[in-house]
């Protein structure tokens, strides 16, 4: 068997079908074996790279280039070191943004490389309501490019991600989410406070709880005994109110296709929670209880508080039950009392959060569309909207969450 030379194929042009079919042809007749080969088409133009390898000889240079000329496209051929390269780990870094600039891309290269890591691939997987894109990442040393990333985040308008590539970040199986100022934008004891005509004080209290200023349980059941007294029509207007986090819907409904479990547990009420969950088909809820005499609220509450261990209790016992590894798991929250959850799932993420949870957190997520999350797992726009379009129940109109925007 004569001996071959390895020689990287690269192929630029206007794409159109039949490209790939014809280069093969030519490398079947002449012989040719391929190592590796990888493609990419960017609004119409195609790159292409084939290493290939032939023998002393052989004509298929020439037939490659009789091909390019025909069919309108330039080929060019170096010859490589024919030795394997060793396999490096890989990472995935992922930038959101309301818009991703040059400076913004700039600054994340910067962090990758001062990492020792290599750019392999960027991807584009969403254009709106947010640009995102997915690099994938080979060598260098993680923490270092994580640190990095951090610093760029702070320092522009972005969000930047990096997890370990893996079958387990692909094999997502569950996601818990917090209720308020997450799943939807509001906080549930602000409103009934509002009612109450306390919400002042409530709202200086909640702050500081999600803050970790102050302690929760004790805050908790200093807030809920303002609102004694509150009668059944109000609590009936606080549910009017509620308003889900633009893009929760997407999200819940895009998970759920995808054959992930969906949970929400909640320091707020069960009265308000629960009917969240049936209204979104969420599988699991957790909340608190208020106690309610007579169809008054006595400012108590009842059954087993729900704080931040009790959160990440929860959140393992469905995983248990489901028998769903933790690293399978995503947790999604907003404040101190969410901290436990994060810890112990897979992916954490903070979603618009305070700092003590972003700086505990996996990952954090600044712009106000939680199916932002989605492109965290590596899914793209298109995709859903596909999911969308083929689904004979899905209601487009009934998702519009932002006025003016399409749903991601």
């Amino acid at each position: 068997m004569s001996e071959r030379s390895a020689i990287l194929v690269s192929v630029n042009g206007p794409d159109h079908p039949g490209i790939s079919a014809g280069l093969m042809d030519v490398l079947s007749v002449g012989g040719a074996g391929i190592y590796d080969i990888e493609q990419i088409v960017v609004r119409g133009r195609l790159t292409l790279n084939i290493l290939i390898g032939v023998a002393a000889g052989q004509a298929t240079i020439r037939d490659l280039l009789f091909f390019g000329w025909e069919a309108g496209l330039h080929i060019e051929f170096e010859v490589v070191d024919t030795t394997p390269s060793s396999p490096e780990s890989l990472s995935i870094v992922t930038v959101l943004g309301a818009r991703v600039g040059p400076e913004d891309f700039g600054a994340v290269a910067t962090a990758i490389a001062q990492g020792r890591g290599n750019i392999e691939r960027i991807f584009r997987l969403s254009r709106y309501p947010i640009v995102s894109y997915e690099l994938t990442i080979s060598g260098g040393d993680i923490d270092e490019i994580r640190a990095g990333l951090v610093v760029a985040a702070s320092e522009r308008p972005i969000d930047v991600a990096i997890q370990v590539e893996g079958l387990e970040r692909r094999a997502r199986r569950l996601v818990v989410l917090d209720v308020d100022s997450t799943l939807i934008q509001d906080e549930i004891i602000n409103l009934l406070a509002r009612e109450a005509a306390v919400e002042g004080k409530v709202s200086a209290i909640t702050a500081a709880a999600l803050a970790g200023e102050i302690d929760f349980e004790d805050s908790l059941r200093e807030r809920v005994s303002l609102l004694a007294g509150l009668d059944q029509p109000a609590l009936d207007r606080v549910s009017e109110a509620i308003t889900v986090a633009p893009g929760a819907r997407t999200f819940i409904r895009t998970v759920k296709r995808l054959g992930m479990k969906t949970a929400i547990v909640s320091a707020g009420f069960t009265r308000f929670a629960d009917a969240i969950a049936t209204d979104l088909g969420v599988d699991y809820s957790l909340s608190n209880t208020l106690e309610i005499e007579e169809g008054v609220l006595t400012g108590g509450l009842t059954g087993e508080l729900v704080d931040g261990p009790r959160k990440a209790e929860f959140l393992k016992s469905i995983a248990d039950a489901e028998g769903i590894a933790l690293s399978q798991v995503v947790a999604v929250g907003d404040g101190a009392n969410d901290l436990d959850m994060l810890a112990v799932a897979g992916l954490g993420i903070a979603f618009n959060a305070k700092p003590i949870l972003q700086e505990g957190a996996d990952t954090s997520v600044s712009v106000p569309f939680l199916d932002a999350i989605l492109f965290l797992m590596g899914i793209r726009r298109e995709l859903v909207e596909a999911a969308d379009a083929a689904d004979p129940d899905f209601e487009q109109t009934s998702l519009m969450e932002v006025p003016g925007t399409p749903p991601v």
